[in-house]
């Protein structure tokens, strides 16, 4: 079993599972349905107080959303890469996850998540075989993409603080980084 944390992804061709523990963020679950390779990201967008989504798609690709678009990219390039003979876009399962309004007291990132990934889906002419996302608890996942199987814990409340305080560190640091790497979008 891998174990990833927020600004990880994971991609494996081997029969294991993947697991999260997600709050306001965002894990993807995509695998080629031919080859069973696989993987699952976790990523959270920056807040951006006073800012809409409606705001963030009119400014293009601007630096709310490309924690998720390179979260998204890099795990599809990845999978895309391991497979044998290739992989074709429309043989990638995707399932997505998290999104939960955990977070009190601030804009609820969970659903401008939840917003940007349906958006990009829809620009890359994907669809979300499986959405489970929202409400207002954290969920633990685990993901085998060797099946394509999903498992899913809703954790109790007493989890949420823990949780939420996890996130707010999280977008700090965030927000402190530049993103590095390559990142081919296509």
């Amino acid at each position: 079993m891998a174990r990833i944390k927020p600004g990880e992804y994971y991609v494996t061709k081997h029969d294991e599972g993947i697991l999260t523990l997600l709050g306001s963020c965002i894990s993807a679950c995509i695998r080629d349905r031919v080859s069973g390779i696989g993987g699952m990201n976790h990523f959270m967008l920056p807040s951006m107080p006073g800012r809409e989504p409606v705001e963030w798609e009119a400014a293009g690709l601007g630096s709310a959303t490309r924690y998720g678009n390179y979260a998204m990219e890099l795990l599809i390039n990845e999978i895309m890469k391991n497979a044998k003979n290739g992989c074709k876009r429309e043989d990638l399962e995707v399932k997505i996850f998290g999104g939960g309004h955990v977070v009190k007291g601030i804009t609820d990132i969970g659903n401008l998540n939840i917003l940007f990934v349906r958006n990009y889906l829809k620009m890359e002419h994907m669809q979300a075989s499986v959405e489970y996302v929202g409400d207002i608890y954290p969920r633990t996942v685990i993901y085998f993409p060797s099946t394509g199987l999903v498992r899913v814990k809703c954790l109790r409340t007493s989890r949420i603080k823990l949780i939420a305080d996890q996130e707010i560190k999280y977008m700090r640091n965030v927000a402190d980084k530049p993103v590095a790497g390559d990142v081919e979008l296509f």
